[in-house]
């Protein structure tokens, strides 16, 4: 990290899970709701998996850099790592008491987890 993007300042991205779980739900909309709120910018997990160069050099050149993942499983870690990303901060959902087939996919769980990414990005 610490090079430039072309689409201007070096952004703080968020990549998030967005399985099939309810908590892999949480972690998609948390992220979205960081975007909204202006605390990172959530970008393309897909990207990072499909090793799209335009998605892994903006990774380069970001300042930060954070992964959600809804539960223990870790797919998006583990995504950025052998992408050989390394230096990137680690949200899951289920670290914060929420159970994986057993969380409600609400406001609430939304809003805690975005709180929680918004305060890894500072």
């Amino acid at each position: 990290m610490g090079t430039k993007c072309e689409c201007g300042e070096s952004p703080k991205l968020v990549f998030a899970c967005s399985g099939a779980a309810d908590v892999g739900a949480v972690a998609d909309l948390a992220a979205r709701k960081t975007t909204k709120d202006g605390a990172g910018k959530m970008f393309c997990m897909a990207g990072i998996g499909g090793r799209v160069p335009g998605i892994i050099e903006t990774t380069k050149a970001a300042s930060k850099i954070l992964a959600i993942d809804g539960c223990p499983l870790d797919c998006v870690k583990l995504s950025l790592e052998n992408a050989g990303f390394t230096d990137f901060d680690h949200l899951r959902v289920t670290d914060l008491g929420m159970v994986k087939g057993e969380t409600d996919i609400s406001d609430g769980n939304v809003a805690e987890t975005a709180a929680k990414a918004a305060e890894l990005l500072r």
